[in-house]
C-alpha cells in the first residue's frame, strides 16, 4: 500500500510540462478569485496547486510571468470558442450573431472565477501596457466581428439602426451582466443573462429575432 501511494505521488510530480503548466494556471486563477491580483503570490498559488513554490518557480520563473501566461490563458481560451462557434453557425448572420452572444455565457467562459480574472486584469489594465495589450487584443478581434454581423443584419432588415453604436452596446451589455453573475449570482444566472440579451435582440431586430419570455415576467 505504501509503494502504491508513493507510485501515486510520483506520478503527480511528474506530469508532463503542459499539464503542469495548466494546472497551475488554473491555481492562480482560483488565487486571484481569492485574494485579488495584488495579493496572489507564489505562496498562494503553490496552496492552491497543493505543490511546492520550487514547481511554480520552474516553470514560470517569477510571479508576473505567471500572471502574463494566466491571462494569456483565459484571452485564448475566449477567442477560440468564439472562433470554433462562428465557424459552427453557418452563412446565416442571424445564427452568427447568436453564437458570438451564447459563447459570452458558456458554463467555462463565465464560470465565476474566470469572470473575477478578468475583472481584476481590467482593472490594471490602465497601469500595466502588457495586460492592456493581451486584453484590447482580444477585444478588438470580437468586436470587429461584431460590427461586421450587426451591420449585416441592419442591412439585411433595413434597421433604421447605427450598427456599430448596436454592436458596441452588445458588447458593454455582456461584461455588465458578467458583473452582476460575479457579484450577484442569485439574483443573475447564466440562463437570465442569455435571455436578456436575446430579449433586447429582439427589440432591436424584430425580423431576425424572436421575442424572449422572461423567467421573471412569468412568476
Amino acid at each position: 500500500m505504501t509503494m502504491q501511494l508513493a507510485d501515486r505521488a510520483g506520478k503527480k510530480r511528474t506530469l508532463p510540462k503542459e499539464k503542469r503548466r495548466t494546472q497551475l494556471i488554473e491555481a492562480t486563477i482560483r488565487s486571484i478569485a481569492k485574494n485579488g491580483l495584488s495579493d496572489t503570490t507564489i505562496a498562494t498559488v503553490a496552496r492552491e496547486a497543493g505543490l511546492s513554490q520550487g514547481i511554480i518557480n520552474l516553470h514560470f520563473t517569477s510571479k508576473e510571468r505567471l500572471l502574463l501566461e494566466t491571462l494569456t490563458f483565459v484571452v485564448d481560451e475566449y477567442k477560440l470558442h468564439w472562433e470554433k462557434a462562428l465557424k459552427r453557425a453557418g452563412d446565416e448572420s442571424r445564427d452568427q450573431l447568436a453564437a458570438l452572444i451564447e459563447v459570452d455565457f458558456l458554463p467555462s467562459i463565465c464560470e465565476r472565477n474566470k469572470l473575477a480574472v478578468w475583472f481584476a486584469f481590467w482593472s490594471e489594465t490602465k497601469s500595466r501596457p502588457t495586460y492592456r495589450q493581451l486584453c484590447s487584443g482580444r477585444d478588438r478581434d470580437y468586436d470587429q466581428t461584431m460590427h461586421e454581423l450587426c451591420a449585416k443584419i441592419v442591412s439585411e432588415g433595413q434597421y433604421p439602426l447605427d450598427a456599430a453604436l448596436v454592436a458596441d452596446g452588445l458588447s458593454a451589455m455582456a461584461i455588465g451582466l458578467w458583473l452582476d453573475m460575479l457579484l450577484g449570482p442569485r439574483r443573475m444566472s447564466r440562463q437570465q443573462a442569455l435571455k436578456t440579451v436575446f430579449s433586447h435582440l429582439a427589440g432591436l431586430f424584430p425580423d431576425h429575432f424572436e421575442p424572449v419570455q422572461s423567467e421573471r415576467s412569468a412568476v
